[in-house]
């Protein structure tokens, strides 16, 4: 059974209470990077004793991926005389969504939202929207702006675990920061290395010296070729202390350059030269 660290395993606990296999899926592959499938969780949860609580379908007021919980809080608090095909529009232009009316419809009866609308606007009461650029949601007027964050949005500087896979089982697995918006990543013990080093030059990894890829002290990260990590892999030469690691970068570069005199041998029709 695939192993998943302590702060993944601690935040299912603390979740999984009120919360469906699939939902509980999105939120922790969302936070984290995982790759739960439903299958797997639901497996996790028994091999764990965790139980939801839930009995199938979505909690009653429990949100789902299509109404995310702001999108549900929304409503509640501006249905009054807004109509299914109002609250569409006035959700896409707050969220940058693309309700339609019938989803809307569907929602409102589904909860049994009621608008106060008899679908005629009694004299003297203007729609919601007449005569604005923006929007007036419970007498505060708001605008849509460009680039509006959608409910999954994460900051800059959060962290997310990247599972690397090789033939669908996991290799490793890495924590990214994000860098930048829109959705920009970098690996953790990258930016450490770098933050003292400067840029890693082309051609170059960094590894964890003593193969826990959660040791980001800056001793612990080695700079090595692409030709060297590949050596060091093929024979297993990456130890558990960060300077026996250096001491087998240069056992590498000792295999590589073998490997290369042999080359040469060979090229010259097997005369040996320089040996």
């Amino acid at each position: 059974m695939q192993r998943y660290p302590k702060e993944v395993k601690d935040f299912i606990a603390k979740n999984v209470a009120g919360a469906t296999t699939k939902d509980l899926v999105e939120l922790v592959n969302a936070k984290f990077g995982t790759d739960f499938t439903e299958s797997k969780m639901k497996s996790y949860k028994a091999n764990n004793n965790l139980k939801s609580g839930t009995k199938g379908g979505l909690p009653a007021g429990h949100a789902s991926k299509t109404f995310p919980i702001e999108i549900k809080k929304f409503i509640t608090d501006n249905h009054i005389g807004v109509g299914s095909k109002g609250m569409a529009e006035l959700l896409n232009k707050t969220f940058n969504t693309n309700y339609t009316a019938e989803q809307m419809k569907s929602y409102y009866g589904n909860h049994n939202i009621n608008s106060g609308l008899d679908g005629r606007f009694e004299k003297g009461i203007k729609p919601w929207n007449t005569g604005l650029k923006g929007v007036t949601t419970g007498g505060v007027q708001t605008q849509f702006k460009k680039g509006h964050l959608p409910h999954n949005y994460v900051p800059v500087g959060s962290e997310r675990i990247r599972t690397l896979r090789t033939n669908r089982k996991a290799k490793d697995d890495y924590i990214d920061v994000k860098i930048a918006d829109p959705n920009k990543w970098k690996a953790k013990h990258i930016l450490m290395w770098e933050a003292h080093n400067g840029p890693v030059p082309k051609g170059h990894a960094v590894i964890f010296g003593d193969g826990n890829n959660r040791n980001f002290d800056p001793d612990n990260l080695v700079l090595v070729s692409r030709k060297q990590l590949a050596v060091l892999n093929k024979n297993r030469l990456i130890q558990n202390d960060a300077n026996l690691t250096r001491t087998a970068v240069i056992t590498a570069d000792l295999i590589l350059k073998i490997g290369e005199r042999k080359t040469r041998v060979q090229r010259r029709g097997g005369l040996i030269y320089g040996l």
